[in-house]
């Protein structure tokens, strides 16, 4: 089963950008629909945005549609999340997520494989 990382969180001040990083272990990132969540605290796991296997097809989020953009890498063997004219309200863990079916979903539960989640603060 695969195995994933995230990295690139960090502290960044509002209108600025961040790029997270998914890399995937044992199995390749070709093989999956993948997505991301976040979670801020006291609050519920939340959609972001969302991948298909072949990265021809994506999702987003209300709130992030035009400011964040979701890839794949399959030479290297990873998946991305773009996040520009970031903002406050996206302060959150961010997890990287995949799934065997062929398209993505923005229901956390139709993920069986999580990654342990990068912190991004967001300051105004």
């Amino acid at each position: 089963q695969v195995q994933l990382v995230e990295s690139g969180g960090g502290l960044v001040q509002a209108g600025g950008s961040l790029r997270l990083s998914c890399a995937a272990s044992r199995r390749t990132v070709s093989d999956y629909a993948m997505g991301w969540f976040r979670q801020a605290p006291g609050k519920e796991r939340e959609f972001v945005a969302a991948i298909s296997r072949n990265g021809g097809s994506t999702s987003y989020a209300d709130s992030v549609k035009g400011r964040f953009t979701i890839s794949k890498d399959n030479a290297k063997n990873a998946m991305y999340l773009q996040m520009n004219s970031l903002k406050p309200e996206d302060t959150a863990v961010y997890y990287c997520a995949a799934r065997t079916a062929f398209g993505g979903s923005s229901v956390f539960n139709g993920y069986a494989y999580w990654g342990q989640g990068t912190q991004v603060t967001v300051s105004s």
